[in-house]
């Protein structure tokens, strides 16, 4: 038994119901997770090392639900692979240490995965103080833009989408010998066979509508042309990545101007 299995038996998280039993960690909640839920759990090994972990459990979905999905993989499972696909990849991530889940008529009914947190800080919490920093120093801002290109690029030329590739699904690990980029929160990712044009508009849009708009301004179409790797298609892709960013932006003051009872005229628009 190696030393996850150990920590996983000790702590009853090495069963589905063990899982859905566990009263441990820091339950991480936020608005539309419907019956998901999510833990930050700190654990010591057999050596006194803590490591970090990430528990989600899903919970029974309402029947029509359930029913919709009913030949599809169960969530936890479907991100169990997703976390293989990005790893066959070379796609910097999590690792999976364990999942589960149970079945009836209507297919999976209760799933759990745990996987381990990837180093570093999501950008949408630190990248406004990483270009603040080095935003001058070329040579730093060189690795990130290569680094952003290497993620991005190498989740596309495998023939997936993230579907949420928002700066808060990317962490930014920051050394004295480098930095690394971690792409998480896998469950939507899925392989292309049709539409492959429109899902990856999809990802960049989402990605640059999350980026401060100091990046954006002064190192985005650098970016997208080395992504692109062609200088002739720069301008189509920009175009409909461009509208999709303007309709996220619309969806956004909408939402705001319902919230608040606004007119729509809302300054604070991400």
């Amino acid at each position: 038994m190696n030393g996850e299995q150990e920590i996983l038996k000790r702590e009853g998280l090495d069963t589905l119901s063990g899982a859905f039993a566990y009263t441990g960690g820091e339950e991480l909640s936020k608005p539309g997770l419907g019956t998901r839920q999510r833990f930050s759990l700190l654990l010591t090994d057999e050596t006194g090392q803590t490591v970090r972990w990430y528990l989600k459990r899903y919970g029974p979905d309402p029947w029509p639900v359930r029913l919709r999905r009913l030949w599809r993989a169960g969530p936890a499972r479907r991100e169990f692979k997703n976390i293989r696909r990005l790893q066959t990849a070379g796609v910097p991530t999590m690792r999976a240490v364990a999942m589960g889940e149970e079945s009836d008529a209507l297919g999976v009914r209760r799933s759990y995965i745990i996987a381990t947190a990837v180093p570093g800080e999501a950008m949408e919490r630190c990248f406004d103080d990483f270009l603040t920093r080095h935003d001058l120093d070329g040579a730093i801002m060189k690795r990130f833009n290569d680094a952003l290109v290497n993620l991005v690029g190498s989740l596309h030329s495998a023939g997936l989408v993230h579907r949420d590739l928002y700066a808060s699904h990317i962490f930014l690990d920051e050394t004295p010998t480098g930095l690394k980029l971690y792409l998480i929160d896998l469950a939507r990712v899925f392989s292309l066979k049709l539409r492959t044009f429109r899902w990856r508009v999809k990802d960049l849009a989402q990605l640059k509508y999350s980026m401060p708009t100091a990046w954006v301004e002064r190192h985005w179409d650098d970016f997208l042309r080395r992504y692109l790797s062609n200088a002739g298609l720069v301008s189509f892709w920009s175009e409909a990545i461009d509208r999709k960013v303007a309709s996220m932006r619309q969806r956004q003051r909408k939402k705001i101007s319902k919230d608040t009872g606004d007119s729509g005229d809302n300054k604070h628009i991400i």
